[in-house]
């Protein structure tokens, strides 16, 4: 789960991190106000979306000269104006894809007089199962470029789960982004609190971009990003809370509802498995043969008739799906089960596109029979590679 950038600052402010003051506006007026409460003379205005480049993006309904989703105002008019022009319009950055998000919610926060910026995020390393530091003295709103033009000014070290983090840590990072003296001190008490917040939140990600040097010569937090682990949601309510749905893909959060593992992606070839290992592998077949995975869906080892059914409506609610394929392998999930799934699903939905499905292990004889005297045209599929190449190539001749 991700969170408004507004949130991530309020979030991290109870934790002893020092944020900028700001206030989160719905609506024009509410953006006018927020301004009033903070002291100016400068303010920012920033458009809130779940993604990163606001800076730098535009919007589809204005001018190519119009200025992007992040913006200065040195008076309260200008402050209207620019929430005028950005709530209820879509905003595109390099994040968001061509279709862009629209700006619902504002943040205008006070201005701050910047001397340096840094980029400095917690995440967790996959390869390590460790938490890692990632920092660098090139922050702001190119640190993607940086990122790929000089990866050698950014740094990494991870903590170890067993010690925590320590002392050295904070150092080493004061050393990555060229601070000593109080900014050390600074930054490593920074560092501390960060680390505090991302477990005691359950975090996978803590991004701030920029960590910046004040003019008084304090550090503080510009602007934050906070993504949560989903599987440790159960531990944290008043996190739930602060779930915008209308950010999210529609079919991401039905499937929410019915606790699948759902994420869209851009081909045209749905799959529905079980099992996020086997997921992983038929979506790489499907590309070894010439295709593209429409979506990741993981059904998981338990589900029911009736979580298979709305798995694939789910997958057919999408436009871009050309065809289906199904790759079971029944352990503690029943293949009888979900081939009735399948067909009471096929038959609610009118099915119109290709159908392959491959079923192997409990009750797969049980499974094939229910397919085979549905009367649908399911084409069967004896191992993966063949289910790869049946549904590619009966993608093509649909087409």
């Amino acid at each position: 789960m991700n969170i408004h950038e507004y949130q991530a600052k309020e979030l991290l402010a109870r934790f002893g991190v020092p944020v900028p003051a700001g206030h989160p506006a719905m609506s024009v007026e509410e953006a006018v106000a927020a301004a009033e409460k903070l002291p100016g003379p400068l303010w920012v205005v920033k458009s809130q979306i779940h993604a990163g480049g606001r800076g730098k993006g535009r919007f589809k309904e204005l001018g190519p000269d119009a200025k992007g989703g992040v913006r200065l105002a040195h008076s309260i008019d200008e402050v209207r104006g620019h929430a005028a022009e950005m709530l209820g319009n879509t905003l595109v950055t390099v994040q968001t894809g061509a279709e862009g998000k629209q700006v619902q919610r504002l943040y205008v926060t006070d201005g701050v007089d910047i001397e340096k910026e840094f980029y400095l995020a917690l995440l967790v390393d996959r390869s390590t199962g460790r938490i890692a530091i990632v920092a660098s003295t090139e922050g702001g709103v190119d640190i993607e470029g940086v990122a790929h033009d000089t990866p050698d000014k950014i740094h990494t070290l991870t903590i170890d789960p067993a010690t925590g983090l320590m002392p050295h840590h904070g150092r080493a990072v004061a050393a990555a982004l060229e601070l000593d003296g109080d900014l050390a001190k600074q930054a490593a008490k920074i560092l501390a609190k960060l680390y505090e917040a991302f477990l005691g939140t359950d975090a996978s990600q803590i991004e701030i971009n920029p960590l910046a040097i004040t003019g008084d010569g304090s550090l503080m937090v510009l602007d934050a990003k906070i993504g949560f682990d989903s599987n440790a949601e159960f531990r944290h309510g008043d996190l739930e809370q602060l779930r915008d749905i209308s950010e999210e893909d529609p079919m991401e959060v039905e499937a929410s509802k019915h606790d699948l593992a759902y994420i869209k992606l851009d081909g045209n070839i749905g799959c529905m498995v079980n099992g996020a290992g086997l997921a992983m592998a038929t979506m790489d077949i499907i590309k070894l043969n010439g295709a593209e995975p429409a979506n990741f869906c993981d059904v998981g080892g338990g589900a029911s008739k009736e979580k298979v059914t709305a798995a694939f409506k789910i997958i057919l609610s999408d436009p871009s799906v050309k065809g289906i394929l199904v790759n079971i392998f029944g352990g503690i999930m029943r293949c009888d089960i979900i081939a009735d799934g399948i067909v009471a699903a096929a038959r609610e939905t009118d099915l119109k596109v290709p159908l392959v499905v491959r079923l192997e292990g409990t009750n797969v004889r049980e499974g094939k029979d229910i397919l085979a005297k549905s009367g649908l045209p399911i084409v069967a599929a004896d191992d993966l590679g063949d289910a790869a190449k049946k549904i590619v190539a009966e993608v093509k001749v649909a087409a």
